[in-house]
């Protein structure tokens, strides 16, 4: 069973973490390179470095992909037929049938349960590899060398269910193509988010990148792809920080550094790709964001309450308590 917002139970959560340690080698042998998400030694890092060498090969148009509710529309009978190739052990195939069919509280009503026959379980830790394996479908469709994809010299790079497909061209028999296999398994692409780009012309956003074709700042006559974190990703920061500040009326500055820095770091640590992307500029932006906070944040206190009050908060913060500089941080 699962709690409120499909949370599973302890006992849940341990059981389907040792399946998974059992299952996802088995995987792990078929799944293609353009996967990213949710597997070992992967990350959102490698997907980047791989959009970026496609768009340096010359595989500028896009079709920046949008799935309908993914995780959960995912046939329960087809996902089982997908499983029942890999996994002889019928009872491991009961315990995932059982996980898929779990009811959900939420509330103090129940929801799902036997007649579910869509979605993974939302929360369990494993529901992505469950939708990784159900996508492989798309991903062994596009590198299969038989295939309109391959012949066309098309790429994909998918992080769970997030993709997009790179070529010199994006014909319209290969988008049709891809919504009949998406069709077949039960998928559908959500018209009003997916678009087809023409990178040199229009940039694109993927996993909280925004990726465009930009003159050389240095006056060059020459265009270069920058990858750097999108306007949502930056005001996304922006509010975590506001946020803590607010709910942290009277911290000493040891803790108010503490719950700055683990935001931060986090948040660089995901955008600063060496050798991909370039957020130089998103970093000064932060920096003169948190210089701002915290100038206000220690003028609303009196004189009394705090010894920062009307002094530069941001400086003193940095040489003494080690909050981290943006501009000066290296992942």
């Amino acid at each position: 069973m699962q709690l409120g917002r499909g949370l599973p139970t302890i006992r849940d959560r341990v059981a389907q973490m040792v399946c998974k340690m059992i299952i996802e080698p088995v995987f792990e042998a078929d799944f293609e390179e353009c996967s990213y998400g949710f597997r070992p030694e992967r990350s959102s890092k490698d997907a980047m470095k791989a959009i970026k060498e496609h768009l340096q090969s010359g595989k500028t148009e896009v079709l920046d992909a949008d799935l309908s509710s993914y995780f959960d529309t995912i046939p329960h009978d087809k996902l089982q037929k997908v499983l029942e190739q890999r996994i002889s052990d019928p009872r491991i195939l009961h315990l995932i049938n059982l996980w898929l069919k779990s009811p959900v509280n939420e509330d103090g009503e129940y929801k799902g349960g036997k007649k579910q026959k869509t979605g993974t379980p939302q929360g369990g830790v494993i529901s992505p590899l469950l939708a990784n394996i159900y996508m492989h479908l798309v991903d062994k469709m596009v590198n299969d060398t038989r295939k309109l994809f391959y012949q066309l010299g098309i790429k994909m790079v998918r992080y769970a269910d997030d993709f997009v497909l790179m070529g010199k061209r994006i014909t319209r028999e290969a988008i049709e193509k891809l919504r009949n296999i998406l069709d077949r398994m039960g998928l559908k692409l959500n018209d009003s988010k997916t678009r087809e780009v023409k990178a040199e012309e229009a940039g694109f956003k993927f996993l909280g990148f925004t990726i465009r074709y930009d003159r050389d700042i240095k006056g060059c006559n020459k265009c270069y792809w920058n990858i750097i974190p999108s306007d949502k990703s930056e005001k996304k920061i922006r509010e975590k920080i506001k946020g803590f500040l607010h709910k942290s009326g009277h911290l000493a500055p040891r803790l108010v550094t503490q719950g700055l820095n683990a935001m931060v770091r986090g948040w660089l640590n995901y955008y600063d790709v060496k050798g991909i992307s370039y957020p130089a500029m998103s970093k000064r932006r932060l920096r003169h964001y948190m210089y701002e906070r915290l100038y206000r944040y220690y003028n609303r206190k009196s004189q009394r309450r705090s010894r920062l009050y009307g002094q530069q908060a941001f400086e003193i913060l940095v040489s003494k308590y080690r909050l981290i500089d943006p501009t000066k941080y290296c992942a």
